[in-house]
């Protein structure tokens, strides 16, 4: 079990005793939820250096995009607008939200981005777009619509959603590490994943994965504080020799090559922010093709943000009795300018990430671990090559970690006897990492939980506003066959 108090465990029970809070803890309520300064400040770290792949990964993804003119976003840009909006809407997270959670470039949307909206209109028009996703998602909070649809959600199927996103981390750990990979499609083989590149473990990068895992497993069992943490500093280190030693080939490291950069520090391009163009879009595809555009990245961020939320929520004990986050009106309203901001600076919508799943397995409880991963990010903008240099091998150690801590805190509490529920949460947990969706999971998971109640007769048990999102899931499935897309 992780060093910090029980997920399953009401943040009080283990409130500190000892003279009354004053400044900083007193501000995020940090004795107050169990936690203290030096675990919040461990966990904001270990939430940057387990996205800090973001910085590096969002460039490339909308880099490879075209607009409908054949221009391309500039790298260096990106970069810094990937940076800065990350910082911002973190520290926005941190202090007015006060729980640990970080946001960045959602991965999925920044496909649809620079895939599906750029390639029919200019990137302006695209970031438009996002723009207008945001400003949506921020009307249906001012309004109470986002909130109760969370709160229509079954327990039992809320804790799907996080064992779905334990799974699903812990696959984004294999992945990223190379411990796992996907089998080509040259192979002509029904098998989609295989142990490292070829069905076999080899090479440093690989061993690098496996001493952190066993490190960070060891540290968690041993109950040492700072486990996670200390496991991703000493695989760094230990990634910077061997590389320097072994003269390992960049691409054995993935995205981030473990070496000591000359010039540490970086100067920031901010040539990208603000250029959006609000409704040029539906100038260029139509007023029926923009709203779907605009649909579906509201879509995809409404749903992952609303997944992660429960589940670092769920991880760090700050869900009350009846499984809801106090404050959740304020954490979804900076999801929804998140989204905005990242349309404002051509970053991509930006949402919750889910590896604050790793600042939450280090004991995070509090917004200052979020203050503290944020300002990781304004370093980041002028030590961007010191902060790309810890390697996915050395980080993703920590996923695993927290996903096995995710799930054993959660699939004790599921009525698994009750098979309406317990159907819907199977598939929600397993469709999140085959599919590599937190939002797919999360769709096919409603759709069948109001299905299999209707056939048991107990339809008046499910909750008018689960009924509509699962009409507008089967509605966004069917796009493609529609024609709509």
């Amino acid at each position: 079990m992780s060093p910090s108090p029980s997920a399953s465990a009401p943040a009080a029970a283990t409130r500190p005793s000892g003279p009354p809070p004053t400044g900083i803890d007193r501000f995020f309520h940090i004795s107050e939820r169990g936690s203290s300064i030096p675990r919040e400040i461990r966990g904001g770290l270990a939430t940057f250096f387990a996205m800090a792949y973001i910085i590096v990964l969002n460039p490339i993804i909308l880099g490879s995009g075209v607009d409908k003119y054949g221009h391309h976003l500039q790298g260096g840009q990106l970069v810094t607008a990937t940076v800065i909006t990350a910082a911002f809407t973190t520290l926005l997270m941190g202090v007015v939200g006060n729980v640990p959670i970080a946001l960045a470039a959602g991965l999925g949307v920044n496909t649809v981005v620079a895939l599906q909206l750029a390639p029919r209109m200019s990137w302006q028009d695209a970031m438009g777009m996002v723009v207008l996703a945001g400003l949506a998602i921020m009307l249906l909070v001012a309004t109470g619509l986002r909130e109760r649809v969370m709160s229509a959600v079954p327990l039992g199927l809320r804790k799907g959603i996080a064992i779905g996103i334990g799974l699903f981390i812990l696959l984004i750990g294999l992945v990223d590490s190379g411990f796992v990979t996907r089998v080509p499609d040259a192979a002509h083989t029904t098998v989609p994943l295989q142990l490292g590149t070829d069905g076999h473990l080899h090479g440093w990068p690989v061993l690098i994965f496996i001493l952190g895992t066993l490190l960070t497993l060891g540290l968690i069992v041993r109950r040492v504080p700072g486990a996670i943490l200390i496991s991703i500093v000493a695989m760094t280190a230990l990634a910077l020799i061997v590389d320097a030693v072994a003269n390992v080939p960049a691409a054995g490291w993935g995205l981030t090559v473990p070496k000591w950069p000359g010039n540490p520090v970086s100067t920031p391009d901010f040539g990208l922010l603000g250029h959006f163009s609000l409704f040029g879009g539906f100038h260029e595809v139509g007023v029926l093709t923009g709203i779907l555009f605009v649909f579906t990245v509201l879509l995809s961020c409404f749903f992952d943000a609303m997944g992660t939320i429960l589940g670092v929520s769920d991880e760090a004990g700050l869900l009350d009795k009846k499984g809801d986050l106090p404050g959740m009106s304020r954490v979804l309203m900076i999801d929804g300018i998140a989204t905005a901001a990242g349309g404002v600076s051509s970053s991509s919508a930006n949402t919750c990430f889910v590896e604050s799943t790793a600042g939450a397995g280090e004991g995070a409880r509090t917004g200052l671990a979020s203050v503290v991963t944020g300002l990781m990010f304004v370093a980041a903008l002028f030590l961007t090559p010191l902060a790309t240099m810890v390697p996915a091998q050395a980080a993703t150690p920590a996923l695993v970690a927290v996903g096995f801590l995710i799930l054993s805190g959660s699939v004790r509490e599921v009525d698994w006897s009750d098979f309406t529920i317990a159907i819907p949460v199977f598939l929600t947990m397993v469709m999140m990492p085959f599919t590599y969706s937190i939002t797919n999971g999360i769709g096919i998971g409603f759709i069948t939980f109001c299905l299999l109640r209707v056939i048991a007769g107990r339809w008046r048990e499910v909750p008018v506003a689960l009924y509509l999102v699962a009409a507008v899931f089967a509605f966004y499935y069917l796009m493609p066959a529609l024609g709509l897309v």
